[in-house]
């Protein structure tokens, strides 16, 4: 090897080095307070604020807010006293820790003042916020510093919580993280139509510009458990909770917008009465417009293809192709209730559009669009709206009756 390939060879290595060496500004993961999720209620202090603040800890702020951080400790492997018996077990898996005022920023900086460790939002997870808050205040609001914050990833999931975001963040499960359990619940909709697509803080800041109501995925808990049920409906025009739409509606809109990941429908047998269910595997749908001068209605076509993977007759009846063809119609008869349900629900109880119409005017009449773009959702509350449902049992499970 001549000099000058040594030479090279040493330059080369040198700079991979330096390439390679960690960031000289950063801190350990054990000096820092690494939080997963935020829940965001109307303000309740807790006992510590008020005790703290008979003490003279408060500060100037009105009480608009409380705030609520799960922070996931470092492993440790201490452990701690379960009642008298003197057993152990792991630490807690997360910390709830919450804190009231009137800026979101200035709470995280008072959680300075409470924790040796200081906050970071790299791996904030799930953003979890009340009805009632998102009721008294615009999403634009409470959202904006939160959007403008460089440390919380745009890919971020916003879900509302029918009672409080401190509820949605509890739990009594051992060894359970509320924020990733509400994480991992997106991940089941290839299993659920009742689930909508996620919604990201990039996707809820689009969804806030472009003026037209949306839906967020909503939060039940009873007994320190959680489970998605329907959505939160957001008004475009003001950014605030107006109402939900039930799981039996989010079926009927997922025909709608063509988003039947999986899930199952459910008649009963014209002549028993017995359950028979439906698993669609592949369906789509297409909205169309039509438009005569300034006068507006939408023609929904919904296509699903499936099998038939339960049935409560048999062998009652048998399977014949008339007995098929007599369930699809039913099959089709109770899409069609679930469709029109919320539609009904859209149009005349919160006269919002959430279904996608706007957008299918806007992209094949962009010139009419503008006309309505203003006032959409109250355009969308008196145009006509047709579907027809067509559902083709394609096979029958693993049964070889």
């Amino acid at each position: 090897m001549n000099s000058y390939t040594r030479f090279t060879s040493i330059l080369t290595a040198s700079i991979l080095l330096l390439l390679t060496t960690g960031c000289w500004s950063s801190k350990e993961i054990e000096d820092v307070s690494v939080y997963v999720g935020l829940g965001l209620d109307t303000a309740k202090e807790s006992q510590f604020e008020r005790d703290i603040n008979k003490q003279g800890a408060a500060y100037p702020k009105k009480k608009v807010l409380t705030a609520t951080v799960q922070i996931v400790p470092p492993i440790t492997g201490k452990t701690e006293k379960q009642g008298g018996g003197g057993s152990s077990s792991p630490s807690k898996a997360y910390l709830n820790e919450q804190l009231t005022g009137d800026s979101i920023l200035q709470i995280f900086r008072q959680f300075a003042l409470r924790r040796d460790r200081p906050l970071i939002g790299h791996h904030l997870k799930v953003i979890v916020i009340s009805s009632e808050l998102a009721r008294r205040y615009s999403l634009e609001q409470v959202f904006d510093f939160i959007l403008r914050d460089n440390d919380i990833r745009p890919s971020c999931l916003v879900v509302v919580s029918h009672r409080s975001a401190l509820e949605a963040l509890s739990s009594t499960e051992p060894g359970e993280i509320p924020a990733f359990y509400l994480t991992g619940l997106v991940d089941n909709r290839y299993r659920s139509n009742k689930i909508i697509p996620p919604v990201t803080l990039v996707k809820l800041d689009s969804a806030m510009q472009s003026g037209e109501s949306f839906l967020l995925q909503n939060v039940v808990t009873a007994q320190s458990e959680h489970k998605f049920s329907g959505a939160a409906i957001f008004k475009g025009k003001t950014k605030k909770w107006i109402g939900e739409l039930s799981q039996y509606d989010i079926e009927g809109l997922s025909w709608i917008t063509a988003d039947v990941k999986g899930g199952a429908l459910k008649t009963y047998a014209a002549k028993t009465g017995h359950t028979i269910t439906y698993e669609p595997k592949n369906s789509h749908s297409t909205i169309i417009p039509k438009v005569q001068g300034d006068e507006i209605s939408f023609h929904i076509k919904i296509h699903s293809e499936g099998r038939l993977i339960e049935d409560w007759s048999f062998p009652e009846i048998p399977s014949s192709g008339q007995y098929i063809k007599e369930i699809e119609k039913q099959f089709e008869e109770e899409a069609r209730k679930q469709i029109e349900q919320v539609l009904d629900k859209m149009q005349h109880v919160y006269h919002v559009d959430v279904g996608g119409f706007g957008d299918e005017l806007r992209i094949k009449h962009p010139r009419l669009w503008k006309k309505f773009k203003s006032d959409w959702d109250e355009t969308f509350s008196h145009v006509p709206i047709t579907y027809e449902v067509n559902m083709n049992i394609t096979d029958f499970g693993s049964s070889t009756d």
